[in-house]
């Protein structure tokens, strides 16, 4: 009888698990919910006026750090960015882009307004100086370093989008090579799952 009883709390407690395991949502991005990194920054916008992620509680907000002479990844995230908000319908109007930029010798402020404003106009581009955009990279764990070539210079770097919730909790990291359909699905998960 107490060896049947054990059995008994051994499956339950077993199919528990598996349980609480189905009701953790799926992403294809990475999970990073109870990350005690990625918790803010202070950097200005192109008037000068210095914004945070605070600013933006109650909405959904995504976060990408790249440059403006970028090749590829950089304009492919912000344009996937502005058609998962567009796919979103209403919901995406409870989402915030922020574009930082990990080149201040080239991006001038004012440029990074206009190239954020050119895949949304109501994506955020800001600007600081170096060290402070070392700071803030440090601060997401986002890792950059200028690259020879030819007569100029490109940036290696990180190419994850964070994306906080309404709160203001990091939530998510999303992949350069994820599909808008895959953003899109992650995001209503995400606005599925956040309190």
């Amino acid at each position: 009888m107490r060896h049947a009883l054990v059995s008994a709390l051994v499956a339950a407690l077993i199919a528990f698990l598996g349980a609480c395991d189905q009701l953790k949502p799926k992403y294809s991005g990475i999970d990073l919910t109870g990350a005690d990194w990625g918790r803010d920054f202070r950097l200005p916008d192109a008037d000068g006026r210095e914004r945070s992620l605070a600013e933006f509680r109650g909405k959904y907000v995504m976060v990408f750090f790249g440059f403006i002479y970028c090749p590829e990844v950089c304009p492919t995230v912000l344009y996937s960015a502005a058609q998962a908000r567009k796919a979103l319908g209403a919901d995406g109007e409870r989402i915030q882009v922020i574009a930082i930029t990990l080149d201040p010798e080239r991006d001038t402020p004012a440029q990074m307004k206009e190239y954020a404003a050119a895949f949304d106009p109501t994506f955020i581009g800001l600007r600081a100086d170096l060290d402070r955009t070392k700071a803030v990279a440090k601060e997401f764990r986002v890792f950059f370093q200028k690259v020879p070539a030819g007569n100029t210079y490109t940036i290696d770097h990180t190419a994850f989008t964070y994306v906080f919730d309404p709160e203001g909790r990091l939530r998510l990291a999303l992949r350069h090579q994820q599909t808008t359909e895959e953003i899109v699905a992650d995001l209503r998960t995400l606005m599925r799952s956040a309190p």
